[in-house]
């Protein structure tokens, strides 16, 4: 039976990851964040002093990493070659290299073919630049979650503080029109709105609400397939 799939897009910060992981847990599907494994690579990158242009090392790496996403107890952890990355992925260096690395076609390459292979195996919430347009293009709803960008660089600003780290709002901002600029213009893979996504602006939603209409597009999909499925049987 086809796995069920719901793809979530969007620019950095507007609630892909929260919203996501909620909705899977609700639903009992698996949470895919497929940027975690742009970031880990990254991160992999980053330790073993690579340019971000070396697109043949960075692939490489890509290829042959062991990437794992295991939700333990609500949080999902992020593996990279058995070690616990999940902190270390969001640290303010990997949020300036993410979408260097990002960018090349065969890193895309190599891990869309293991998102792809996760979608075989279980139902799934996953949530990234490309998932509705590149790695899930059959998903069962696509949803494209669109904010301001003030308010995106304010989450942002609280989240880096709530860790501590100094920040302003002026610098998110501009770092975040920045990744909008690179992952809205690669030439592989880039941020674009599926025709057929449903457009969802989370600028005045809480998290509650996001999650809630992203499980009832679900939902009411869910119903019309059934109805029309019923109405199959009786032709």
């Amino acid at each position: 039976m086809r796995k069920q799939v719901i793809a979530i897009d969007g620019p950095a910060s507007s609630g892909k990851s929260t919203t996501a992981k909620l909705v899977a847990r609700r639903l009992g599907f698996v949470y895919l964040d497929t940027g975690a494994m742009y970031r880990a690579i990254t991160l992999k990158a980053l330790r073993k002093g690579l340019n971000p242009q070396d697109e043949k090392e960075l692939t490489e790496i890509a290829r042959n990493s062991k990437l794992d996403l295991i939700d333990e107890k609500g949080t999902n952890k992020v593996f990279l070659d058995e070690e616990d990355v999940t902190e270390l992925i969001r640290e303010p260096r990997i949020n300036r290299a993410v979408s260097l690395v990002s960018v090349h076609k065969g890193v895309r390459i190599a891990l869309v073919s293991k998102q792809k292979e996760l979608g075989k195996k279980h139902n799934l919430v996953a949530e990234g630049r490309d998932t509705t347009t590149v790695v899930f293009p059959d998903a069962t709803i696509k949803v494209y979650l669109d904010c301001d960008l003030k308010e995106r660089a304010k989450r942002r600003m609280l989240e880096f503080k709530g860790k501590g780290m100094k920040t302003s709002l002026e610098e998110q901002e501009k770092e975040l029109s920045r990744r909008d600029r690179i992952d809205s213009k690669r030439e592989e893979s880039p941020l674009k709105k599926d025709p057929e996504a449903v457009i969802v602006d989370t600028t005045d939603l809480t998290i509650e609400e996001q999650v809630d209409k992203v499980v009832q597009l679900y939902e009411k999909r869910k119903r019309n397939e059934i109805s029309l499925s019923s109405s199959r049987g009786h032709d």
